[in-house]
């Protein structure tokens, strides 16, 4: 199916509306893009691109510019709470050691250059208020105005407009866990690996930004207080520091330097059961919300903006294309929703033999068998969407 000529509203500049956007307009396709803001921007905080994500960033040119505006990452560090590494995975020696650490900023400025150079028509301050399917699916706005097309793609994120035309609404699950972020200036040289220190019903992430000079701090709770999820949302940095007052000196050196913190609760999503239909589909967020405990966000959403263009290419029409997408899609985006699900209970071990038995398990494999320690991640990392089989 050519897509030269094919008008597609896409809602949401975020990574996956972005994405998307250009790789339909470098297929030939007359794309709109629909942003509720003012202007393109994202919050203060970072981003991990693995391999797979790197490899649609690649295919859609901007790989160098990634390369230029990133830190390339070498290894990952599992941590005691009070200190002292417990596991070290050696990310150069994956197949594709292309991993990288991202301020969203950076990769948002990016995309958003991206967008524009491939002839994308940015449009902001369009808030959608609904969107109807049908031959020809019509986007309308809050403010009265309308706009129809031959495909709607919904980028819209958690609240998606577009996911609740075809899926109706549902309840996300709280799962009891509130993380904060915040970002501060790399006092300590740290070097290109991201590490994450274990504790009793916590954990906390930290990785380099911008040549090294900034660090990105992730810091995860269970507690049974609601918290909203939104990451608009301030807190105290007290608060944070209070909630780790029990971690090491590592950790104590990185909270004091918080000024300013983030606060969202984390919920869980069902994946979504239609992805598309009569000429509205979802990706990234929309489609499949998933917990940041395997720090697969961007790079779902990246693959789906890569597989949804690719098989719409590849399709005789638009119905065959929508659904080739989600076929080819949705078993993959369920087994990473479901790791990430699994995982915060492994970082978050409270009884302390349960605990030590873990860590000392982690330690063995990482001293007897590392290379088989990295290798569990092949079928995430190793995944090419952009590479044809055969």
């Amino acid at each position: 199916m050519t897509l030269n000529g094919l008008s597609i509203a896409v809602i949401g500049a975020g990574i996956g509306g972005l994405a998307v956007a250009r790789a339909l307009c470098l297929r030939g396709a007359d794309v709109t893009l629909l942003e509720q803001a003012p202007e393109i921007s994202e919050v203060g905080a970072g981003l991990q691109i693995s391999p797979n994500g790197f490899a649609v960033l690649r295919a859609l040119g901007l790989d160098e510019v990634l390369q230029a505006r990133s830190v390339q990452a070498e290894a990952i560090s599992l941590r005691d709470y009070r200190g002292g590494e417990v596991l070290r995975l050696d990310l150069t020696t994956l197949e594709r050691p292309e991993y990288h650490f991202i301020h969203r900023a950076d990769l948002i400025d990016s995309l958003a250059d991206g967008a524009r150079a491939a002839g994308v028509k940015l449009r902001l301050m369009q808030r959608v208020a609904a969107v109807e399917a049908g031959a020809r699916p019509v986007v309308r706005m809050v403010n009265g105005s309308s706009l129809d097309v031959d495909l709607v793609i919904g980028a819209d994120g958690l609240h998606s407009v577009v996911r609740r035309a075809l899926n109706g609404t549902l309840a996300p699950f709280f799962t009891r866990q509130v993380a904060w972020r915040a970002v501060v200036p790399n006092l300590w040289g740290r070097g290109p690996e991201a590490q994450v220190h274990m504790g009793p019903m916590r954990h906390m992430v930290s990785y380099p930004l911008r040549g090294g000079t900034l660090l990105n701090l992730v810091a995860v709770q269970e507690r049974a207080a609601w918290t909203e999820e939104s990451w608009s949302q301030t807190d105290d940095p007290l608060a944070v520091r209070a909630a780790f007052g029990d971690f090491g000196s590592e950790v104590q050196a990185m909270l004091a330097a918080v000024e300013e913190v983030h606060l969202w609760g984390l919920f869980r999503h069902p994946v979504a059961r239609v992805w598309q239909r009569d000429g509205l589909a979802v990706l990234g967020d929309a489609a499949h919300p998933t917990l940041p405990f395997m720090a697969q966000g961007a790079s779902m959403a990246l693959e789906d903006a890569w597989v949804l263009v690719d098989a719409l290419s590849e399709a005789e029409g638009l119905a065959e294309g929508l659904a080739r997408y989600q076929e080819r899609r949705e078993a993959r985006v369920r087994r990473v929703v479901e790791a990430a699900n699994r995982n915060a209970w492994k970082y978050h071990l409270s009884f302390p033999p349960l605990r030590w038995a873990a860590h000392t398990a982690l330690r063995a494999g990482g001293a007897f068998a590392p290379d088989r320690m990295i290798r569990q991640f092949d079928w995430l990392y190793g995944h090419d969407v952009t590479r044809k089989a055969g």
